[in-house]
């Protein structure tokens, strides 16, 4: 990421060590920034000096997204919005076998969407939540549902509880039109992924996979956001499938979201 920022600098760089300092600090033992970055001096001295505010804030603050997010975004920035797909996964692949075996594991996304609104429109990606464990999970799912997401894609998530059952006063699931592409890819090997029963649930797309993800997780929730973020047609176009999602329901539901978050982060984050 350091050299991709330097061919084409942007706020990406302060933004994917926020997200890795925080995550090692989830961790038990804690990773440190230092311990994170020391493998070569040169690189961490430079890092404190040009990106001080991830090794200040990344205990107080928490991010908005995962780490992976941020590499995707870069790659789109430097290889264009509506470039071929197979370029993009590609360029994320080339990136991935640059990382060292088993020591970034819990940072890389295992699939990547890709979200049109036709097959002749802009495409906006996604990738899958990359962190490793239940509760970064979660922290991280709610972080984006509170602060990154669009709405519409956050409601839907936010109608499931972490334990994945769904909540009886507010449900703010959606029904894509017909027109709209949402198409899941391994990373690994760029093999077309069908869509797991959590995002049949959310955004109504058809699947007969029987296997369930802790909603929030697929690739498909951070893709759909970035569609509906940028094409107002589309985001006209859907509509939450239960006349309980309000907006009284929904501060209600944000209010709990932001307590789970705030208890799991008052454990991990507690000092004596």
């Amino acid at each position: 990421m350091v050299k991709l920022n330097a061919k084409h600098p942007t706020l990406l760089m302060d933004e994917i060590l926020h997200s890795i300092f925080f995550l090692g600090k989830l961790y038990d033992p804690e990773f440190k920034p230092e311990s994170i970055v020391s493998d070569e001096n040169e690189i961490s001295e430079m890092l404190k000096d040009h990106y001080p505010r991830p090794f200040n804030l990344y205990s107080s603050e928490v991010p908005k997204r995962s780490p992976f997010s941020c590499v995707l975004d870069m790659i789109v920035h430097l290889y264009g919005q509506k470039n071929d797909e197979n370029e993009i996964i590609k360029r994320l692949q080339d990136f991935i076998s640059q990382l060292e075996p088993g020591k970034s594991d819990g940072l890389v996304s295992s699939t990547i969407c890709v979200s049109q609104r036709n097959s002749e429109s802009v495409r906006y990606y996604g990738v899958s939540m990359s962190t490793s464990g239940r509760d970064p999970g979660r922290i991280m799912v709610a972080a984006s549902c509170l602060s990154s997401w669009d709405s519409k894609v956050a409601d839907a998530v936010m109608t499931y509880k972490s334990n994945k059952t769904k909540r009886k006063y507010f449900d703010g699931t959606i029904k894509l039109p017909k027109h709209v592409r949402c198409q899941a890819f391994n990373l690994s090997d760029g093999e077309v992924k069908s869509p797991c029963s959590s995002c049949g649930n959310l955004f109504g797309l058809k699947t007969s996979k029987t296997k369930w993800s802790a909603y929030g997780n697929c690739a498909e929730a951070e893709s759909l956001s970035n569609l509906l973020k940028n094409d107002e047609t589309v985001r006209e176009q859907v509509r939450p499938t239960s006349d309980t999602c309000t907006d009284e329901n929904r501060e209600t539901v944000k209010k709990s979201v932001l307590t789970e978050l705030k208890s799991l982060l008052g454990v991990i984050f507690y000092e004596p």
